[in-house]
């Protein structure tokens, strides 16, 4: 794709269309695009993206909504001014007694916020279901048999269970558990080894041959 045909199609205005080739040469360096020689069709043709075009990099495709292992909702959710507010507290939050930025932020945890907050919910447990498939992915290929032996797994903070169908699908024999609070696991359906327990684990955690915890780094805990 040519520059102006890239600037069509995002509806770019034509004075920025010189701006725009500044934004595509740093997201070439940055991996996400490969630049190419183009041959015009017919001699004399002339535009602003004359002589080369554009093609998504391959690592760049897990940021297309219809790829099967798309990480868009979690860079999406990661990017959210919920998410991102904390990161300007963080200066205030060492200075504070406040446990984690977000609190500082917000004047309450994640958790309780998530709680409270559909829309953070919702895009919340998007985002990690987004990343939990592109992990399995990696896991079922080359350390599957990490599950071999086992009877019964509960994956601890397990969202919407991305991480437990794969398993449970993977492995017939093995019971999964996926526990999370209630919010979270409320009206979701298991199946014959598949099951959804809400609670907290500070509290206590559902028994197992082995509990599966999958963490992140953020400024929310």
């Amino acid at each position: 794709m040519t520059l102006d045909e890239l600037a069509n199609a995002l509806s770019i205005n034509k004075s920025k269309i010189t701006h725009l080739r500044r934004l595509m040469r740093i997201l070439i360096h940055s991996g996400f695009f490969l630049k190419f020689a183009m041959i015009p069709l017919e001699e004399g043709s002339s535009g602003s993206g004359e002589g080369e075009g554009y093609v998504l990099a391959p690592p760049a495709r897990l940021l297309l909504k219809d790829e099967p292992l798309t990480v868009t909702p979690f860079l999406l959710a990661m990017l959210d001014p919920i998410l991102v507010k904390p990161w300007h507290h963080v200066n205030e939050w060492f200075s504070s007694d406040e446990p984690t930025p977000f609190e500082v932020a917000h004047g309450r945890t994640f958790w309780d916020y998530a709680g409270h907050e559909q829309r953070l919910n919702h895009f919340f447990n998007d985002a990690m279901a987004s990343d939990a498939k592109l992990v399995m992915s990696v896991v079922m290929k080359y350390s599957k048999d990490v599950f071999e032996g086992l009877n019964s797994i509960v994956d601890v903070g397990g969202g919407t269970g991305t991480v437990a169908k794969t398993i449970a699908k993977k492995f017939p024999n093995l019971q999964c558990t996926v526990f999370d609070l209630p919010h979270v696991v409320e009206g979701l359906e298991g199946s014959d080894n598949l099951s959804y327990v809400g609670g907290d684990f500070f509290v206590s955690v559902p028994p197992a041959d082995a509990l599966l915890l999958k963490t992140h780094l953020m400024l929310a805990t």
